[in-house]
């Protein structure tokens, strides 16, 4: 799914324009997976300013939302992380992240004075408990103030994004007066081409050796499921996994002759630069063909 990425210095509004965010896609009938730091800490069993404090337990969580954020990635649905987002080389991670998902991503920076954060900072409560109507604790960080200590520490790290880096674009700024433009945010998610894979984000193929032993190993269990159906004297049609063609077994079967056609069959479908390899799902399919149109021959 398409994911927005929310960057930010503390007490900038990020969780505020994450439910704005949510609560837009949501009007028009998109599914939505609202991913927040302020609920990962508390879930993580850490206490806020703690946590800052501590670059390993950030680690975890930063680890946790990006699992989370991963699983949850297709091409509909909307993914928003939530969260200071404050190093660019995990911006990266996420972005060669929506690369190999094939989807798109933008990014939402809640840009503001850093006075006027620490003004929105001192406004905020600090309860000894939150609690919901049911009188359970609430896991969400969002009305907890941070320190002056931890509040200069995040600033001063806090790496800003820029629409000029690919992983960062394409990017919206938003100061706590502005309206968010929510259209042009859908557009750049739901209008445009998804991120094309490249070296770094895909797979590697199969060597010709990992390819021609994989082949190999089909052959021979079908081969296998062959004689011993034969032995058995299961003659006529039987079908093999993989294959919508059933092949026919006779009496003239042996281990030889099927032998002899697997290798006639390696020969001429998977070596040399004759033809393009079969993908290794067809092969049953394509060798149950080839025994029954040459088995006669052998």
């Amino acid at each position: 799914m398409p994911i927005i990425v929310i960057s930010g210095l503390p007490s900038s509004g990020k969780s505020a324009r994450a439910r704005e965010l949510q609560n837009y896609f949501l009007s028009i009938n998109k599914k939505v997976h609202l991913i927040s730091e302020n609920v990962a800490v508390p879930k993580a069993l850490f206490e806020k300013n703690e946590f800052f404090a501590d670059s390993q337990k950030e680690k975890i969580v930063r680890s946790d939302l990006k699992s989370e954020a991963s699983r949850q990635l297709n091409k509909e649905d909307l993914v928003i992380l939530d969260a200071c987002n404050y190093i660019k080389g995990y911006r990266y991670e996420i972005f060669c992240m929506t690369k190999a998902a094939r989807t798109t991503q933008c990014t939402l920076f809640t840009c503001i004075p850093k006075e006027q954060a620490w003004s929105f900072n001192a406004q905020r409560t600090d309860p000894d408990v939150l609690t919901d109507s049911a009188s359970e604790p609430l896991l969400n960080n969002s009305d907890i103030p941070y320190t002056r200590e931890i509040f200069d520490a995040l600033c001063m790290r806090f790496e800003e994004p820029h629409g000029n880096n690919r992983w960062d674009s394409p990017l919206f700024v938003v100061l706590p007066e502005d309206i968010l433009n929510l259209e042009s945010i859908y557009k750049s998610l739901y209008e445009t081409r998804p991120l094309p894979p490249n070296q770094s984000t895909q797979n590697a193929p199969l060597s010709a050796t990992n390819y021609l032993f994989e082949v190999d190993t089909i052959l021979q269990d079908i081969i296998q499921e062959i004689l011993g159906a034969a032995k058995v004297g299961a003659f006529g049609q039987l079908r093999i996994q993989g294959s919508s063609t059933k092949v026919k077994v006779s009496t003239t079967m042996n281990a030889m002759r099927l032998n002899r056609l697997r290798q006639q069959f390696i020969s001429s479908r998977c070596r040399g630069n004759q033809t393009t390899p079969a993908p290794l799902d067809q092969v049953p399919q394509l060798f149950v063909q080839f025994i029954n149109a040459n088995i006669t021959g052998c």
